[in-house]
């Protein structure tokens, strides 16, 4: 079954969380470190926090847009993460 992952990485450089969803998370995550993404070009290394695997696209842009309004750290918070 292909699935989703919406994730969050954290930059211990620039104390930044950064907020995505992709289905290879492999490729995405070497790309941020890689600084092929021009939104984490500036924060590497990034490191993988958390992930959860949704099985359909829809439902990953959903909770990556939930995520991205409420911020990462919030986020986190609420669900007893941090």
């Amino acid at each position: 079954m292909h699935m989703y992952v919406v994730y969050i990485l954290f930059s211990r450089t620039s104390l930044k969380f950064y907020t995505g969803q992709t289905d290879n998370l492999e490729n995405r995550l070497h790309r941020h470190n890689a600084g092929l993404s021009l939104s984490t070009k500036y924060g590497k290394p990034w490191e993988l926090i958390y992930k959860i695997e949704l099985v359909d696209r829809s439902h990953a842009l959903q909770l990556e847009s939930k995520i991205k309004k409420r911020g990462a750290k919030r986020y986190l918070e609420d669900i007893k993460f941090l």
